[in-house]
Formats: C-alpha cells, sequence, structure tokens
C-alpha cells in the first residue's frame, strides 16, 4: 500500500474529521474512545498500528493470558508491551499490504481496545475453575459438595467481600454455580 493509499483507507474507516497526518507516512485516528497511530517506516517498507490497551500496571497480573491470547485469539493482532503500556499491534509488509487486510487488523485491533482486561481476566477466571474442578475430582468431590464448600466459604467470609450483601452473595454463587456445572463434564481428574 502506498501512503496515499493507507490514508484513503483511514478516511474510509474514520471520515476526515478523524485522521490526522502527524508526519509524512505517520497517522493519528482520534475518536471519543480511543488513539490510533499508523506509521510507516522510514523506506515505506513496513507499516505498524498501534492502539494503547492499559497501563502495564493494570496488565502487569494478566500478562500470561495476554501472551497465551497471542498464540490462541489475536490473529494477526498481537499484544505488546512498550513504555509502560500495553499496546495491540499490527505489523505488515506495506508492499504486500491491501485494504481489506488493513481495515480487518484495524477492526481487531479496536476490539482488543473495547475488551480492555475481560478477555484475559475471564481467560484467567477460567483457567482458576477448571483447577478448581480438577482438584475437586482428585479428591472424590460431587459438584454438589464442591459448591456447598464454596458456600460455606462465602458464608465464613474465606471468599466475597466484608460487606457483601445476601443479595450479592447470591448472584456470586449463582455465577459460580453455573461455571461449574458448565465444566464438572469438560475436565477429567
Amino acid at each position: 500500500m502506498t501512503p496515499e493509499e493507507i490514508a484513503g483507507t483511514l478516511t474510509k474507516l474514520f471520515g476526515t474529521a478523524s485522521v490526522g497526518a502527524i508526519a509524512p507516512g505517520s497517522w493519528q485516528v482520534e475518536t471519543a474512545n480511543f488513539r490510533l497511530l499508523v506509521l510507516l517506516t522510514e523506506d515505506d517498507t513496513w507499516l505498524r498500528v498501534l492502539l494503547p490497551i492499559v497501563p502495564v500496571a493494570a496488565a502487569q497480573p494478566f500478562l500470561e493470558q495476554f501472551l497465551e491470547a497471542n498464540f490462541d485469539e489475536t490473529q494477526e493482532v498481537r499484544y505488546a508491551l512498550y513504555q509502560g503500556v500495553m499496546w495491540g499491534v499490527f505489523q505488515h509488509n506495506s508492499a504486500t499490504l491491501v485494504s481489506a487486510d488493513l481495515s480487518s487488523a484495524i477492526a481487531r485491533l479496536i476490539a482488543l481496545h473495547e475488551a480492555g482486561l475481560n478477555g484475559v481476566f475471564n481467560r484467567l477466571i477460567e483457567n482458576r475453575i477448571r483447577q478448581i474442578v480438577q482438584a475437586a475430582k482428585q479428591q472424590g468431590q460431587s459438584l454438589q459438595s464442591t459448591m456447598q464448600n464454596l458456600e460455606r466459604f462465602y458464608t465464613e467470609g474465606l471468599l466475597g467481600e466484608i460487606e457483601q450483601t445476601q443479595e450479592a452473595r447470591e448472584q456470586v454463587l449463582a455465577v459460580w454455580r453455573y461455571q461449574l456445572e458448565r465444566m464438572w463434564n469438560e475436565i477429567e481428574e
């Protein structure tokens, strides 16, 4: 793609009001929800599209899940750390890049941005629930006894918040029950 084609694709996606050239071969897309950077190398051979996701401090507990997502889920875009920020990044040889692929990559970057920490947090929680199910099965517990243990932990204050209302506790336990029932038969001892 030439710089003109890149600028045209960005304008088609976001409109002229949101797209600004910040230097030759560099654009910034400014919306109410994000700031996307599009950068060509000095020789115009590589294109990089960057979108900040979250500060590194917020991402730190989930680095393993971000890397797993790079392997399993993110397809042509990747998570990357730079200068205290977790970024969504797309890099491609500009000579072989076409507008449809650039548009698709930008859509994926925006999806990563919108998901923020939710996707990796959900992955972490699912892994933890799998570990609980596996440990319970190894101890010979049934689904029912595992759920009773969780209810007891909430009642005794070992899980949940100190000031949690009964209604909030019941909602959390309903989610636990749903997840345990969903995964119980999937997981072997």
